[in-house]
């Protein structure tokens, strides 16, 4: 029986669009095997935060004892060239992933992917990196990897809803209430742009925008967009000539599908990036004795 087997990576590079692996060799940054303390068969959904000058990474970690994904970080002391992972820090009765970490309002908030629970949930850190408490449910319905930006004195919410649909709210507060933008939904049908792939960034003055392609197999690689207009009346976007910035390489840990980023500008004006891959692994189920 196989499955996919999903780790991260550092990537560097001067521009976005040149983002090659940080460090030569075949073993990616993180792997299921460096999770210690629960069974983990996958690790992904990689988001960054610095605080003080301390680098944080927030990522899923699939509980195979559990059959949940729940939400854990990682440490560098090298600027994010290498990580270190720490211990799992928020579970809930309901699969968890893409943990959107982000500082706002002098306090670090998180939105994880909640769909199974139906509900886009705000969590705040009572004593980061530790400690989140649900504060605000900010949407209800089938939404996946919810993605918030503070542009012209508004929060934007993107989220997918369902298989195909790119869903966009807008609030002038963090907490609500939300209104949905009316064109939303975005690209209906669409699956080579509607799930999203990671935080929004301004690049070069420039808003940018992730999405997963899903077409035609789920997450095998990821697309830029340049949001060309994003008020309350009007959204328009246009795809970056160098999209996909990622795909499967077709060889070693992200041979299938490469779905998600997040990355910071350096002060020499590159880029440093946190990505995903998977590759297949085959995966013996369990069985009982007798």
């Amino acid at each position: 029986m196989w499955q996919l087997q999903w780790s991260i990576d550092v990537y560097v590079g001067a521009s976005l669009a040149e983002l090659a692996p940080a460090h030569t060799g075949a073993r990616p940054a993180l792997m299921a095997a460096d999770v210690t303390d629960l069974p983990a068969r996958a690790i992904a959904d990689p988001f960054l935060i610095i605080i003080e000058g301390r680098w944080y990474l927030f990522c899923e970690v699939w509980n195979a004892a559990t059959g949940r994904g729940e939400i854990a970080y990682a440490t560098s002391s090298d600027a994010g060239l290498t990580w270190t992972y720490r211990e799992s820090v928020l579970r809930e009765p309901f699969h968890l992933s893409y943990p959107h970490v982000f500082a706002a309002n002098g306090q670090v908030f998180m939105i994880p992917e909640s769909r199974r629970d139906h509900g886009i949930y705000l969590y705040v850190a009572e004593d980061f990196p530790k400690g989140w408490r649900r504060i605000a449910t900010l949407a209800t319905g089938p939404f996946a990897d919810a993605t918030v930006t503070r542009h012209d004195d508004r929060w934007w919410l993107f989220a997918q809803r369902g298989l195909d649909e790119l869903c966009l709210f807008s609030s002038r507060e963090l907490e609500g209430p939300w209104q949905p933008h009316p064109a939303s939904p975005l690209w209906p049908g669409n699956r080579s742009r509607t799930r999203p792939g990671g935080r929004m960034l301004i690049d070069a003055g420039q808003l940018v925008r992730f999405a997963q392609d899903g077409w035609p197999t789920y997450g095998h690689s990821l697309r830029a967009f340049d949001v060309l207009a994003l008020t309350e009346s009007r959204y328009q976007e246009r795809e970056r000539p160098s999209s996909p910035i990622l795909r499967a390489s077709r060889s070693g840990w992200n041979a299938v599908g490469m779905h998600h980023i997040d990355a910071v500008q350096r002060a020499d004006g590159s880029w440093l990036a946190v990505v995903d891959g998977a590759s297949p692994t085959r995966h013996q189920p369990e069985t009982s004795g007798s």
